[in-house]
């Protein structure tokens, strides 16, 4: 770990950390059951080896026209891919993610 404090300002590598997010809109309406049931299933990756700090949240910027976000932080490259290629992860893609969501953006961020 490398870092320094200065002011308000603080910078820690982590070294190869990374934070996994997802940004989406629903194809169902908001409110429903399906939008529920949905986020339920999103919760139980948490414990999935690898993921850490599984974040659900409700997108609010109005110019945006995604309504949900997902984020979850990983320690390496490898645990990444370690959970991507989990089959309770695998599964929730293939039932839930590509008949539920209508549109999505990925976007995985390295930490300096």
């Amino acid at each position: 770990m490398i870092g320094f404090l200065s002011g308000n300002l603080a910078w820690i590598n982590y070294q190869e950390a990374m934070e996994h997010t997802v940004t989406f809109r629903f194809k169902h309406a908001a409110g429903s059951e399906a939008e529920a049931a949905f986020l339920s299933a999103a919760a139980e990756l948490a414990p999935l080896p690898g993921a850490k700090d599984l974040k659900i949240c409700r997108q609010i910027c109005p110019k945006n026209t995604h309504t949900f976000g997902l984020s979850m932080n990983f320690d390496s490259e490898e645990a990444f891919q370690s959970y991507c290629e989990h089959p309770l992860q695998i599964e929730f893609i293939e039932i839930r993610w590509i008949p539920e969501v209508e549109n999505f953006q990925g976007t995985d961020f390295e930490t300096l």
